[in-house]
């Protein structure tokens, strides 16, 4: 069976929303937290960090659309996600 991909978004000490995937999020997050060498360039020095929104989205393939679309919406749109006020987007 394959593993279960998860859209995350994490927020930085300035407010800023990062968008990633994962299939662990809780490591990831640890990983991001401890900066290099494994967390995002994108997001060192710019704790502190929280975990603000996770979600199971399937598999890669759909983890990684998704990924790329959410990264592409106005921060606006990224919050009212973390609020429960706007839903996922449907595949294709």
């Amino acid at each position: 069976m394959a593993d279960c991909w998860y859209l995350y978004l994490v927020r930085t000490g300035s407010g800023s929303l990062y968008t990633g995937i994962t299939t662990d999020v809780d490591r990831r997050f640890s990983e991001h937290q401890a900066g290099a060498p494994r967390g995002a360039r994108s997001l060192r020095g710019k704790g502190p960090l929280t975990l603000e929104f996770r979600v199971p989205v399937g598999d890669r393939s759909r983890a990684s659309r998704l990924e790329w679309r959410v990264k592409r919406w106005p921060k606006s749109r990224k919050e009212a996600l973390v609020l429960g006020r706007v839903s996922l987007p449907d595949d294709d």
